[in-house]
């Protein structure tokens, strides 16, 4: 029987999220034979070369890396046949032609941060969020044909607290979905898994909830929506990309704002949505089609974020400002 340290795998990923398994895989003893991340990409105002946090950690490790621009590139492919991967595994990584995942002879699993069949998509914990889920989770499963769709390994929940926003949650699935991956290794090195299909999940009253890639546009908040809901937004934005909205003064001018952090209050509203109310000095409240959302924490274009309290040490709010909605 194949053992960890002759088992030879392949890591394929990019963001954060991702470094923390291929850690627990290296620190652990597993035979990381390759890693595979995106190509480096320019960044920031002076469009410095930056490299991906995976490369990073497998620059520090020794390993040995590829950053195809095309997963079917033959020059790729021929490097990749090289490493002679028994085992692939996917974490927040991109779309896998068959040929790169039919590879290995134990095939290629993915960690996905939902519970799959639920949230299949891109950005899974960030809608988890804005729909006001309870409970989410990480799912380990075998890549096939279609996206996120193949047979489930394991499934670990987690609950989202009420006050948790997309950056806590992201922390939370990052850990235990490091402690999945090299549960599912070994599960698959004893001989142990099980796997099920994703239908086995279905009943006749489920309903799927998607998770497609969010862009500037879907970070728009909608202000003539109830309290919870854009509360839930704004929190399964933050801190990264961040809910926005454009305040206009009373002579029409607007100004891009990105909110993080909010409050809930429930007090029925005598403004129009998006108007604001404020004292001047310590709160801004908008309104809301049920209530009003209190600004905690801000950021206007260009500059660094901040407290409603020091933004309004520093700007005046008039009388009939809004947010557009």
């Amino acid at each position: 029987m194949t053992d960890k340290k002759s088992l030879r795998i392949v890591y394929m990923g990019t963001p954060d999220f991702a470094v923390e398994s291929l850690k627990a895989l290296v620190e652990g003893g597993y035979n990381v034979v390759g890693v595979i991340t995106m190509p480096d990409k320019p960044s920031g105002r002076g469009y410095k070369i930056q490299y991906s946090p995976v490369k990073e950690y497998a620059l520090s490790q020794h390993l040995p890396l590829l950053q195809p621009e095309k997963l079917k590139d033959e020059t790729f492919l021929e490097a990749l046949r090289k490493w002679r991967a028994d085992l692939q595994i996917v974490v927040a990584f991109r779309m896998l032609p068959e040929v790169v995942w039919n590879m290995p002879r134990l095939g290629t699993f993915n960690l996905h941060a939902s519970l799959l069949p639920q949230y299949r998509g891109a950005a899974p914990i960030n809608w988890a969020v804005i729909n006001g889920e309870k409970q989410t989770g990480i799912t380990t499963f075998f890549l096939s044909h279609e996206i996120d769709t193949g047979r489930i390994i394991q499934q670990e929940s987690i609950d989202i607290a009420e006050t948790d926003n997309v950056g806590t949650v992201h922390d939370k699935l990052m850990i235990r979905g490091a402690r999945l991956v090299t549960d599912t290794v070994d599960k698959i090195l004893n001989g142990t898994v099980q796997t099920r299909d994703q239908s086995e999940f279905l009943t006749a009253d489920t309903v799927l909830k998607p998770a497609p890639k969010i862009f500037k546009e879907t970070c728009r908040i909608q202000w003539d929506q109830p309290v919870e809901t854009i509360y839930n937004f704004i929190r399964g934005l933050s801190p990264y990309p961040a809910a926005w909205s454009e305040l206009e003064d009373t002579n029409g001018n607007r100004v891009s704002i990105k909110i993080f952090e909010t409050e809930k209050v429930a007090e029925q509203p005598n403004l129009p949505c998006g108007t604001i109310r404020t004292d001047g000095k310590r709160f801004i409240d908008v309104a809301a089609n049920d209530g009003y959302i209190r600004i905690l924490a801000l950021q206007l274009s260009g500059k660094k974020r901040m407290s409603a309290k020091d933004f309004l040490c520093g700007n005046s709010l008039q009388k009939g400002e809004k947010f557009v909605l």
